[in-house]
């Protein structure tokens, strides 16, 4: 099948001694010093950026370019390497505890010609970018997974505040993450096929890790839960972290164990219903909002001059120009033959599921550390996902999703009952979400609606009201 090669890890090269923590600090001040500047500006400059509908996770990246291609601080830092690691599984774990088979079992039908249409799709991308680019195999699927795939996390996060319906936002959140699971797998089939027995080795490791999975679940929820109270999300973590670095020593990257994790926690609910409960899905969210900006900081951190050259910029606006649409049309189509909506609708849909942030830097590093491609290719992904990351913000008039601010899960032992004041119609609302982005409240007996903003943010659409009952 060609040479095996293995994934490199973020640590790699560096020794865990004092030398290698703390390198790099900006004016020669301590690195304790240097890390708070670190936090501060990682916490604050998004938050102000987001005002101008730049999501924090851009920012992020693109105050870790501007220190890459100005001062060079912090590239050789392990810390923030390690935190940036920390940040990339938390995020694939939340992706895999929001995994509901059973959910995606009951719409398999509409799934699996989803499905179909997107393995047509990167077949005929893959042969065409093999011929006119004149890259291997292997690395051309790569290019089609992080032109198509959709970042789950980042668009789960955004969805309680697009302009949808319950059923396209359950939609959405099926073909997400359905697509992001098929991507992950074709993403460690395409990793391990160095050699055929790279792939059977690869694979039966793989099995192995899913297959213990659970016995170590159970091992946990007989002989610690019950003597150590509220130590399931430790555990959880801990799993996640041991998971994500055996398969990053498999070639797959990070992300596949943190996510096999995820599901694993989601399917042993019913023994350990704490493992996948809506509190350790915000505690997780809690945890990765903290370290996911490391994530896209230490992303920046890695680019070039060249990774911007004007041929690096014209593959990611033709990308853009050509992908994007496709993307839209197909999902539009789809909807418009399979459930008869009309083609506007579809395509509300279809902008929704654009954003590919996390998963195109995720294979946009591998292509660049284990393939070696060109640094105007790298640098065109690049660019094609940050400009396809602000799309839902700019056409849907949405508030850019903010990794650094969790939403809030609903008290379920305060009263529920409000009254949404909308125009002219007042009533009591049937349903609040609340979440990063406000509260959107949905009168009972009606389809109306309500958003009130929150912190800074003004009313939208008009204002929703509490009453104590």
């Amino acid at each position: 099948m060609g040479t095996q090669i293995e994934t490199p890890s973020p640590l790699d090269g560096l020794s865990l001694d004092t030398g290698s923590f703390g390198s790099g600090m900006p004016f020669g001040l301590s690195p304790e010093v240097a890390y708070i500047a670190l936090l501060f500006a990682l916490i604050v400059m998004p938050r102000v950026l987001v005002r101008w509908k730049i999501p924090p996770a851009i920012t992020s990246l693109l105050l870790g370019a501007a220190i890459a291609l100005s001062t060079g601080w912090f590239q050789s830092d392990a810390t923030v390497q390690l935190l940036a690691t920390l940040g990339i599984s938390a995020l694939f774990l939340f992706a895999g505890l929001e995994v509901d088979v059973q959910e995606l079992a009951r719409k398999r039908r509409v799934l699996v010609q989803h499905l179909a249409l997107r393995i047509v799709a990167t077949v005929v991308l893959a042969w065409a970018i093999t011929y006119l680019v004149g890259l291997e195999w292997r690395p051309a699927v790569l290019v089609v997974l992080a032109l198509l795939t959709p970042s789950a996390g980042f668009i789960l996060d955004s969805l309680s505040s697009l302009p949808l319906e319950d059923d396209q936002r359950q939609w959405v959140r099926s073909k997400t993450i359905a697509t992001e699971l098929v991507s992950l797998v074709v993403l460690f089939v395409v990793l391990q096929s160095g050699t055929w027995s790279q792939l059977l080795a690869g694979s039966a490791a793989l099995l192995a890790l899913i297959l213990t999975l659970p016995l170590m679940f159970r091992a946990f929820a007989s002989w610690i839960a019950p003597y150590a109270p509220k130590s399931d999300f430790a555990f959880l973590l801990m799993l996640t972290l041991l998971s994500a670095f055996a398969t990053r020593k498999l070639g797959a990257y990070y992300l596949v164990g943190a996510f096999v994790v995820g599901m694993v926690a989601q399917r042993f609910r019913e023994r350990l219903p704490s493992m996948a409960s809506e509190h350790t899905l915000h505690a997780v969210e809690v945890f990765a909002s903290f370290f996911v900006p490391f994530y896209f900081f230490n992303a920046g951190l890695h680019l070039r001059a060249d990774n911007f050259s004007p041929l690096a910029l014209g593959f990611g606006v033709g990308a853009v120009l050509t992908i994007v649409p496709l993307r839209i049309a197909l999902v539009a189509v789809h909807r418009r033959l399979a459930l008869g909506e009309p083609l506007a609708s579809g395509a509300r849909v279809g902008v929704s599921l654009v954003p590919t942030l996390v998963f195109t830097l995720v294979i946009a590093e591998l292509l660049r550390d284990v393939f070696g491609v060109d640094a105007a290719l790298f640098g065109g992904l690049v660019v094609y996902t940050l400009a396809n990351t602000l799309v839902p913000t700019l056409v849907l008039r949405v508030p850019p999703p903010l990794y650094d601010q969790p939403g809030l899960p609903v008290r379920a032992d305060l009263p529920q009952i409000a009254y949404a004041v909308t125009g002219a119609t007042v009533g009591p609302v049937a349903e609040v979400v609340v979440d990063n982005h406000g509260a959107r409240a949905r009168l009972a007996g009606t389809g109306a609606g309500a958003v009130a903003g929150t912190g800074d943010r003004a009313l939208r659409e008009g204002e929703l009201r509490d009453r104590t009952v």
